[in-house]
């Protein structure tokens, strides 16, 4: 794992000290820092390509304009850190006995922390994002930097210490620096292409139109990007949170998920120990919950070795199919709204509900968005009673967006080369076109070679263009949001078009759930960031 590359004076460390728990590792924790410095520090970071430490020392603490200093208070006063320590340590021993005396999970909610994630592939991204409840993640975006960077000579990927070790060590090495290299390469002209086709409007300030050119341009390109291209991630969470991520990632097979699991609970320890404690290795429960997870996967996948071969089909086309949905989903939510507003029982309600005449069963589910003015105002809990399964198969930068819904259930198959890969319309048909397909066509031969001894560590030579295979399964509201907000002008092209499609799909088969997708974008856009990036730059001149 890349360390480092960030270098502080001695006074500077001095200053971080107190701020983070380590000033060289690349896990780290933010303590002594306020709220609110909290929110607007980690919301910086995602478009930022300063590690954490550096923004916080060069935008906050050493910018004058914040006040950090008015806000955080003095950070030089050596009793802090000890009273710290001290008072962490007290807490420690209350929580234990809590904790030992009545096993209340929930007390780990109580305590959280921020915990800064650097250097780690997309792939370890996905792996922490996916735990859904408690935590909020924020990760570097592919669409605001471009990650042609180098540190000392070499581009940031993760070099993944098995393979680094093995026999294919050249060939993983040689492919991610030539998908890095194509990527790089074709920043000039394919910008150059789309600034012709799409010339400024005098009207349009220049930063605005700037901005929406890279974002286009980054988006076509992020597809060229390994899985094992380095991120950076700003994590919020409650301990019972941190405490089943380190779980997870100690568990996983891959070591660079191990790594960050063990630096995790290192620094976590550090401000909330009793709420992570279970992560800990050495801990039983640790122990019980991972021979009881080993096990399971272990007789999963026997049986699949043994019963799925090549007779059961596969999802082949790119795109997403409706596969499970209830039929008695209309009744059910209509039922469901008349709750609060009743003494009657559901079931009877949604009986109710069954026999209804067309025009008064659409007079209810109305009344429960026609007031809706924006995709903000969020519908009823009743549309959770309506649940949707989705088969995706799209390329893993949709993935990648997508995935951040966490209030639904998801699971993803190995990233391979097995599928095809996504060529954008604005390269395809071009120059550049032939770069483009080289690099993926040796990423699938480097893909072959490995995948055949090491399936597992051959994902992080995967590029982001390739089609993963993944399903969604996910109650009304949930889909509501998802497709409302991903289908807006600003988004992806192609994740646009996944959210376009799950609504269709569900208002062909349901049409009385039509009235619910109300703010679903169905537009196409060129220059989709133009009409953001102009709001924002109006929003910086009202309040410089």
């Amino acid at each position: 794992m890349l360390q480092g590359y960030e270098e502080f004076t001695e006074s500077q460390i001095k200053i971080l000290e107190h701020f983070v728990t380590n000033t060289s590792s690349n896990i780290f924790v933010i303590r002594n820092v306020p709220e609110v410095i909290k929110g607007a520090l980690f919301s910086r970071y995602s478009r930022s390509t300063l590690g954490l430490r550096s923004l916080l020392l060069k935008d906050f603490i050493l910018n004058e304009d914040t006040a950090f200093s008015s806000i955080a208070g003095k950070h030089a006063e050596a009793d802090a850190s000890q009273d710290q320590l001290m008072a962490i340590q007290k807490a420690q021993n209350f929580y234990d006995r809590i904790l030992d005396g009545y096993g209340d999970d929930s007390i780990g909610e109580l305590g959280g922390a921020h915990l800064a994630i650097e250097n780690v592939s997309m792939i370890a991204a996905k792996m922490i994002e996916d735990n859904r409840i408690g935590g909020s993640p924020l990760e570097k975006s592919t669409r605001y930097i471009y990650f042609d960077q180098k540190v000392n000579g070499h581009y940031l990927y993760y070099q993944e210490p098995v393979l680094m070790t093995s026999a294919y060590r050249g060939l993983f090495l040689d492919t991610c620096n030539f998908l890095f290299d194509t990527y790089s390469k074709l920043i000039p002209p394919l910008t150059a292409q789309i600034e012709k086709g799409f010339p400024k409007d005098p009207e349009i300030s220049k930063t605005a139109y700037t901005a929406a050119l890279r974002a286009k341009v980054l988006d076509c390109l992020r597809g060229l990007l390994p899985a094992s291209a380095l991120t950076n991630m700003g994590v919020f969470g409650n301990g019972r949170f941190f405490e089943s991520l380190i779980q997870k990632l100690n568990m996983h097979n891959l070591a660079e998920m191990q790594e960050i699991g063990k630096k995790s609970i290192q620094e976590l320890s550090k401000v909330i120990p009793s709420f992570i404690r279970r992560g800990d290795p050495a801990h039983k429960h640790y122990q019980a919950t991972a021979q009881f997870y080993e096990s399971m996967q272990s007789e999963i996948r026997q049986f699949a070795q043994h019963h799925i071969g090549p007779s059961v089909e596969k999802m082949t086309q790119p795109g997403a199919r409706l596969i499970g949905s209830d039929p008695d989903a209309v009744a059910k939510v209509a039922g469901a709204l008349l709750f609060s507003s009743s003494q009657a029982g559901l079931a009877e309600l949604q009986d109710y509900c069954r026999k209804l005449p067309e025009e008064d069963l659409s007079r209810l589910l109305d009344a429960a968005c026609s007031s809706r003015e924006n995709r903000r105002h969020k519908s009823p809990r009743a549309l959770e009673h309506a649940f949707f399964t989705f088969e995706i198969l799209a390329d893993f930068g949709i993935y990648r967006d997508l995935h951040r819904h966490r209030m639904l259930t998801q699971e993803r198959q190995l990233l391979t080369c097995s599928y095809e890969y996504y060529i954008p319309p604005e390269i395809a048909g071009t120059e550049m076109e032939k770069d483009y397909v080289e690099a993926m066509e040796r990423a699938k031969i480097a893909y072959d070679t490995i995948a055949a001894e090491l399936p597992e560590e051959a994902q992080y030579v995967v590029p982001m263009a390739y089609n993963v295979h993944w399903y969604f399964h996910v109650n009304l509201r949930g889909l509501q949001w998802l497709c409302e907000l991903r289908s807006q002008a600003a988004g992806h092209p192609m994740y646009r078009l996944i959210a376009q499609e799950m609504a269709r799909q569900v208002s062909t088969a349901f049409p009385a759930f039509e009235r619910f997708f109300k703010f679903v974008d169905y537009e196409g856009y060129e220059l989709g960031r133009l009409g953001a990036e102009i709001r924002k730059e109006e929003k910086q001149q009202l309040h410089p």
